[in-house]
């Protein structure tokens, strides 16, 4: 066996780095979810929240769009709005708790089993990466319209 290894300029490796398919910003935030977890700076559930809200700890907030409880979120604006923490907006409570770690998974890795959460809120990113950088360009981009 031989062993042929051809050499790629660094100008054609950069080239397909930047070509690599635009994070949506579900997964974008799936992933900081999930970063944040490890690092220890989630908060889930409304008593969680709303104390790390109103200590201003806060630096991102995931709001379920299917919460039933009128008075839920208009506290949760509130504390958002006076804090100045932006909110992300997500379908539904349950796809919220498994991207927070609320979720049984079955032996293929596949979501058996979901607990639904309506708040979510970041206090600590973490380390800094692409899914990161691409959450707060979404969040500028939602600040500046």
């Amino acid at each position: 066996m031989s062993d042929n290894v051809e050499e790629v300029p660094a100008e054609e490796v950069e080239a397909v780095e930047e070509e690599e398919v635009q994070m949506s910003v579900l997964d974008a935030l799936k992933e900081v979810l999930k970063k944040a977890l490890i690092h220890d700076g989630l908060k889930k559930g409304l008593h969680e929240c709303a104390k790390a809200l109103d200590r201003r700890s806060a630096r991102l907030c995931c709001l379920a769009k299917d919460c039933e409880n009128d008075e839920y979120k208009k506290l949760i604006r509130a504390l958002c709005a006076e804090g100045e923490v932006p909110i992300i907006m997500v379908d539904a409570g349950k796809d919220l708790g498994a991207m927070c770690g609320l979720a049984k998974l079955d032996d293929d890795g596949s979501i058996k089993k979901a607990v639904r959460t309506s708040c979510a809120v970041i206090t600590e990113f973490g380390e800094e990466s692409r899914a990161l950088a691409v959450l707060k360009d979404y969040l500028e981009n939602q600040e500046e319209e």
